[in-house]
């Protein structure tokens, strides 16, 4: 009996679907919701006129064992492809993907930005969440393969869950015990913006640790223009003596101790460096000609390194 119903589906499926669809239609795309099963899929698919009959979609579901295995997501699909392909490319999940980048070092409107830029979710609905709950700084850099259309508290969450992953194992295995894991990480924000050399992060947080213990304020540029640019995504380059004195928590040439919160999404080897940072009493330093940094433990040196890099600077454009 069992086989005869079975034979008897198999049939109905062909005559709906196995037929040759010879003109199909434009592209679109369509977005199937989390927790969509075959029913309603298939009343979607029928609306955007993919599918002819959404009872053919069903019973094609229901024999291939796909019933509870259609995966969500955004589709390229076309009007007039079908039950059969349209089903196949659900159930494999070829959804419609982008690839995107976070880099080390983005703040959370330069995510929010790029996710808006590759389709994924709009930036506004993306920072909202993230400054609602918090996310500054907790949003791993990697590479994403993201559906298109995707919520933007999904992507937020997704980019949390690496975070976890990565960042959260390294603190908990850490024998230092000064920082909590919101102060290393807003330290580690810092590093990994004034880094120009990844071998540089241990010595550029220890020098800012070593402005902590004795109660000096950190005066990390990066903080000041993180405060300018928060809601543009940008970091001004050249700050102004103005900027230096710009009212805000952020602006650590105003304010002792670290700021309330990371200021980007560091690397791991940023927050490494801050949970082993290098064994030096440097407490300067400025940038070089070579892409690094000179150190130094005094103002006397410090300075006289930033006038050795000002001759230099001259020299060079003369030349």
């Amino acid at each position: 009996m069992r086989v005869k119903i079975f034979l008897a589906a198999l049939a109905l499926c062909a005559a709906f679907l196995l037929k040759p669809v010879l003109f199909p239609g434009p592209e679109l795309r369509v977005e199937i919701p989390e927790g969509s099963g075959a029913s309603s899929t298939a009343a979607l698919l029928a609306r955007e006129q993919v599918i002819s009959s959404p009872l053919a979609f069903k019973i094609l579901a229901k024999v291939s064992g796909s019933e509870h295995r259609l995966i969500p997501g955004v589709y390229l699909l076309k009007k007039g492809m079908g039950s059969f392909e349209s089903l196949r490319r659900i159930r494999e999940g070829r959804s419609e993907r982008a690839k995107i980048v976070i880099p080390e070092g983005f703040m959370a409107a330069q995510i929010a930005l790029r996710l808006e830029a590759s389709g994924v979710c709009p930036a506004q609905d993306f920072l909202k969440y993230v400054r609602a709950n918090n996310l500054e700084g907790y949003l791993f850099p990697a590479t994403y393969s993201l559906d298109q259309g995707l919520d933007a508290q999904e992507a937020a969450h997704r980019m949390h869950e690496r975070f976890r992953r990565a960042v959260e194992p390294e603190f908990s295995s850490s024998p230092q015990k000064r920082f909590t894991l919101a102060q290393a990480l807003a330290l580690a924000s810092i590093v990994q913006r004034e880094a120009r050399r990844s071998s540089e992060m241990p010595m550029i947080a220890a020098v800012y640790i070593n402005r902590l213990n004795r109660r000096m304020r950190l005066q990390a540029d990066p903080t000041v223009q993180y405060a300018l640019g928060r809601e543009s995504g940008e970091w001004k380059k050249e700050l102004s003596r103005a900027d230096l004195k710009l009212f805000s928590k952020y602006n650590t040439y105003e304010y002792y101790g670290l700021p309330p919160g990371p200021i980007c999404s560091p690397g791991l080897e940023a927050f490494q460096a801050v949970l082993s940072p290098a064994q030096t009493d440097a407490i300067y330093f400025v940038a070089d000609n070579a892409g690094g940094h000179i150190f130094s433990r005094t103002n006397e040196e410090h300075s006289a390194a930033r006038i050795r890099i000002r001759r230099e600077t001259r020299r060079s454009k003369r030349q």
